[in-house]
């Protein structure tokens, strides 16, 4: 069951402000747009923010967590849309025609904050820059639809895991953490459903890289040895052994 808790909400103290507000406003602004916060909710663990079907109400910016959206298919199986973390906004998927098409659950215990998405309209209106910074994440998301289209289309397995490890501590890298380890939120499993790949073949694979010593993996703690090699893999080229 989710839990919803309400607090004063103070995004000018927040430390992922930079993350998913504009930038560079001014302090009344600020204040206006602190306005579109409803409340923090919390997301328990194996949790679904908000569902498929759902009426869409709210846009939810991340504050602590990871979440993976998803899509059932036909056959009953949960196809992996995506992995989202602290500082990304969730729930644009529900613009179009006012209910979610995806699940939004909770990898760990995570909290968010409520942006109801009629006063996101009302203060964007207003303001310029929250205006184009809502286009701006909109456009994030096309471009990284795309980016996993290319990638489901085009790419072998290792290159396919290689882009999945550099994107994700790229990311989190930009939220301050290292830009070598990472923790993965998400299983093998899940991790294969995005990618496309047999959950085989993504242990398979997280082997070799092993045995080329380009990451060393202890079961959900990864650290990459040799980024480079990550990045010559994704550009079909080989690393040196």
């Amino acid at each position: 069951m989710n839990i919803h808790q309400s607090f004063k909400v103070a995004c000018s103290n927040c430390n992922l402000r930079e993350l998913c507000m504009p930038m560079g406003l001014k302090p009344e602004e600020l204040d206006r747009i602190e306005e579109i916060v409803a409340v923090r909710r919390k997301v328990k663990r194996g949790s679904a923010l908000f569902s498929n079907g759902e009426k869409f109400t709210s846009l939810y910016a991340i504050r602590t967590g990871f979440f993976k959206t998803c899509i059932a298919t036909e056959d009953g199986r949960d196809q992996v849309t995506g992995f989202q973390m602290a500082g990304e906004i969730i729930g644009l998927d529900g613009i179009v025609n006012d209910h979610h098409t995806c699940d939004a659950v909770a990898l760990e215990d995570a909290e968010v904050c409520v942006m109801p998405f009629e006063r996101i309209e009302e203060i964007s209106r207003e303001i310029n820059a929250m205006q184009h910074h809502v286009h701006k994440i909109m456009s994030r998301e096309i471009v990284r639809e795309h980016g996993v289209m290319l990638l489901l289309g085009s790419m072998r397995a290792e290159e396919r895991l290689a882009a999945f490890l550099l994107n994700l501590v790229q990311r989190l890298h930009a939220r301050g953490f290292s830009q070598s380890e990472l923790i993965l939120r998400m299983t093998r499993e899940e991790i294969g459903s995005y990618l496309g790949l047999k959950l085989e073949t993504v242990s398979r694979t997280f082997s070799k890289f092993v045995e080329d010593g380009i990451v060393e993996v202890k079961q959900r703690h990864v650290r990459i040895l040799d980024t480079e090699a990550l990045k010559l893999i994704v550009n079909n080229q080989q690393p040196c052994q």
